[in-house]
């Protein structure tokens, strides 16, 4: 992380590298999942996914029609 300390500074720098290095630890320890889901469970997760994903896509549909002079 010599680059970030040299970018923003000393102190500036080691606070980002300690707290990029505590992020990447807790990322580490949560990589996999403890606890096993149940079919019903996962089926709504995925659910939920979906109609997010449709979200998007539809917020990103008005945005475009807005930006084009839509209504």
């Amino acid at each position: 992380m010599v680059a970030i300390e040299s970018i923003f500074g000393e102190r500036i720098g080691s606070t980002i590298h300690e707290l990029t290095g505590t992020i990447t630890r807790i990322n580490k320890r949560y990589a996999t999942p403890k606890i096993k889901l149940s079919k019903g469970a996962e089926f709504a997760l995925l659910f939920l996914r979906l109609y997010l994903i449709f979200l998007v896509i539809l917020l990103g549909y008005k945005f475009w029609t807005i930006v084009h002079g839509g209504a």
